[in-house]
């Protein structure tokens, strides 16, 4: 399927590594221009700005310059068609509610639900000027799934997917769609790497980090955890013309781990 996304300029955040890295190389393999955007370039990315494909700019999404930089790069190239809000991590809270800080509180906030909030406000000028886009906002199934162990991360994902879907009702008159996707565990280093969910709990439980792994797999009907390639499919689906007249959408990925409707 040609999802005509060639010769568009996409903005990706959080793009090197997970799921940001691979809806980046997706995105470059439909013939797209990615802005990624990221603290650091990690491994993968050097090898696709070698290519000329992905511009990557080195930022810190949790600070008020940061997305503006980003937006103002991909102004350089002519602006903004597609807006992937990916960036955002989880740190399990074993020690319960009242371990949590006011620090802890602010970071989750400011990465999760902020980075997205003003990179989305500085890229709607350039969205504007090209006649309409896509915003896809990678959010989760803990959005509507509260975890008391990853208690300020859930918070801040809801409050996410509420921004996203009022956004959406503004936003829809000027041909730019705002959609949702809800992932739950998601074969990365966010849950399966060193110092990862599982390891954190696993560490915490006096158990073994694929044990935390095996149990959380089996949640889902599948018995498994999604791919991040299969995130990337559904972002770019969302993102091109093929979904023209879906928005304020909320699409869950999570094998069937939430039951209820």
């Amino acid at each position: 399927m040609d999802l005509h996304l060639g010769g568009k300029i996409a903005v990706v955040t959080g793009a090197s590594k997970g799921i940001g890295w691979a809806i980046t190389r997706a995105l470059v393999d439909e013939g797209a221009t990615v802005v990624a955007g990221a603290p650091s370039s990690g491994t993968d990315l050097p090898a696709l700005e070698a290519d000329r494909s992905v511009v990557f700019v080195p930022v810190d999404l949790t600070t008020t310059a940061g997305p503006n930089e980003l937006i103002a790069r991909a102004a350089d190239l002519g602006g903004v068609d597609i807006l992937i809000n990916n960036a955002g991590a989880v740190t399990p809270r074993p020690g319960g509610f009242t371990s949590v800080t006011d620090e802890d509180w602010d970071h989750s906030i400011a990465l999760t639900l902020m980075a997205a909030v003003r990179t989305t406000r500085a890229a709607l000028p350039q969205m504007t000027r090209r006649g309409g886009g896509s915003i896809v906002t990678v959010s989760s199934v803990n959005a509507y799934l509260p975890d008391p162990l990853v208690i300020d991360y859930s918070a801040a994902k809801a409050a996410l997917t509420n921004f996203c879907k009022s956004l959406s009702k503004e936003l829809g008159p000027s041909e730019i769609r705002v959609n949702t996707i809800s992932p739950g565990p998601v074969e990365t280093a966010l849950w399966l790497g060193d110092h990862g969910v599982a390891q954190t709990v696993a560490q915490a439980a006096g158990v073994k980090p694929g044990d935390v792994a095996a149990n959380a797999a089996a949640g889902a009907v599948t018995g498994r955890f999604t791919r991040p390639e299969e995130v990337a499919d559904l972002a770019l689906l969302l993102a091109s013309d093929k979904t023209g007249n879906v928005t304020g959408a909320d699409f869950s990925i999570d094998g069937g781990l939430v039951q209820t409707l």
